[in-house]
């Protein structure tokens, strides 16, 4: 039965990376599979009025990408984005059209804030927003609590990290 799992977390907790890991994980172990970065699924501009990260034209993607992937082979679906509550949850796993579950990757703010220094070298502004936005999320995925487990992301490396993710999966 196929199945898909969200990895989520802050900016700079490495959501993008250790979905890879996990994928190059599950090619390992022989299980068909796609990986799946959300980012990419809503990367249009300008976003509409109320919506301002693209969630409706996100899950038409999704929902389109997933078909197509689970009708050429896929077993299992790895994602890697962001939720910010129940609802939103809720509306993943349909337009996925499997069951899905959501492994928080949990990286302390000192480690995101130095990580997003290094990816925004160039680009102080963009820096700047990329921390607002680190600390904000770390309070709403707090308090929203849409994780099944979580993966302690501070240290590690990626494939080291996918490995506690896909671990958990299975359990």
């Amino acid at each position: 039965m196929a199945a898909a799992l969200l990895i989520t977390g802050t900016v700079g907790a490495g959501k993008t990376s250790v979905a890879d890991a996990a994928g190059d994980l599950l090619a390992g172990a022989g299980i068909p599979h796609a990986v799946i970065d959300l980012d990419w699924l809503r990367r249009a501009w300008p976003a509409p009025p109320g919506d301002p990260f693209n969630g409706a034209l996100t899950m038409r993607n999704l929902s389109a990408v997933a078909a197509n992937f689970l009708a050429g082979g896929a077993e299992r679906l790895v994602l890697a984005g962001v939720i910010e509550d129940r609802d939103e949850r809720d509306r993943h796993e349909q337009a996925l059209g499997v069951p899905l579950a959501v492994c928080r990757i949990h990286v302390a703010l000192p480690e995101v804030r130095r990580r997003l220094a290094g990816r925004h070298v160039h680009d102080p502004q963009d820096l700047g927003w990329h921390l607002g936005r680190a600390a904000e999320l770390a309070g709403i995925l707090d308090a929203a609590q849409v994780e099944d487990y979580t993966v302690d992301g501070t240290h590690g490396t990626p494939p080291q990290i996918a490995a506690g993710v896909v671990e958990g999966w299975r359990t």
